[in-house]
């Protein structure tokens, strides 16, 4: 199941950018991922927000604030156009949350770790791709 976790410094989103921003960022993981729109793998989305003491991120030129975006997904569950799609509709909904124009997309980046089969687990099993794939399925056909 798809996981999303956004590190950002203490005050760097707007007020509704903070309020929407995990939910924001688990539909567009699930959309990338191309998983039914149901309430099981919107449930099963989980999104988590760190955020940063502040004067804990710099970098060596100033200490604006940077944002890290990682993307946990069952391996093969995104293909590279996926996973384009997937790192600039991210880095828009980041901006968007912290107010800031495009042009300071160099301030967000999106790490994507494809968790490989078999080290996965889930309600005390390992869930492995092809069950994934086979419930969503099943999950469109009931839609």
């Amino acid at each position: 199941m798809p996981m999303i976790r956004l590190t950002v410094p203490t005050g760097a989103l707007t007020d509704q950018g903070r309020a929407r921003v995990q939910q924001d960022l688990a539909a567009v993981l699930l959309r990338w991922e191309g998983a039914p729109d149901t309430a099981f793998f919107r449930a099963q989305a989980w999104s988590y927000v760190t955020e940063l003491p502040e004067g804990a991120q710099k970098t060596a030129e100033d200490d604006a604030p940077r944002f890290l975006v990682e993307v946990t997904v069952p391996q093969r569950a995104l293909s590279e156009r996926r996973k384009a799609g997937l790192v600039e509709e991210a880095t828009a909904t980041v901006l968007s949350a912290a107010g800031l124009p495009a042009d300071q997309a160099l301030r967000v980046w999106v790490l994507v770790h494809e968790q490989p089969e078999g080290t996965w687990g889930a309600g005390g099993s390992v869930v492995r791709y092809a069950d994934l794939v086979a419930l969503a399925n099943g999950q469109r056909a009931d839609a």
